[in-house]
């Protein structure tokens, strides 16, 4: 038998404030906040979450070399990628690229690029065609 994933479940942003991360996140995109064992916290967005590590306490075990705005992450939205860059534009958020179309894990994509408080990539996209 082979293994086969099946989802993923959550990943993992280190980042320099958590505070200023979950404000970003819960205002910009509407995700939620979860508060959990230990002084931990994510944030939960349709049936993922991310953990949130501050840089400078970050739990074991970790990545190799975890820091603050390396990563690049492409959420799907519900809805288009122009009603998502009018909230952003009301909320003072600058988008970097967009729309353009790329290629997402299930097909064609309209995008819009911007950045989180840690100059994250943060990619916003809407699926085309069915």
């Amino acid at each position: 038998m082979s293994l086969i994933v099946a989802s993923l479940d959550h990943l993992v942003l280190t980042v320099a404030d958590i505070a200023r991360t979950c404000d970003f996140y819960t205002r910009a995109l509407g995700m939620t906040v979860e508060r959990f064992g230990e002084g931990r916290v994510a944030l939960h967005f349709g049936r993922q979450k991310i953990n949130l590590h501050q840089a400078d306490r970050i739990f074991e075990p970790k990545a190799l070399r975890p820091t603050p705005g390396s990563a690049d992450l492409c959420f799907l939205l519900v809805g288009d990628v122009a009603a998502a860059a009018d909230h952003l534009a009301a909320l003072g958020i600058v988008i970097e690229l967009g729309p353009v179309e790329r290629t997402g894990a299930q097909g064609p994509i309209r995008s819009i690029y911007l950045r989180d408080p840690d100059a994250n990539l943060i990619e916003l996209a809407e699926p085309l065609g069915a």
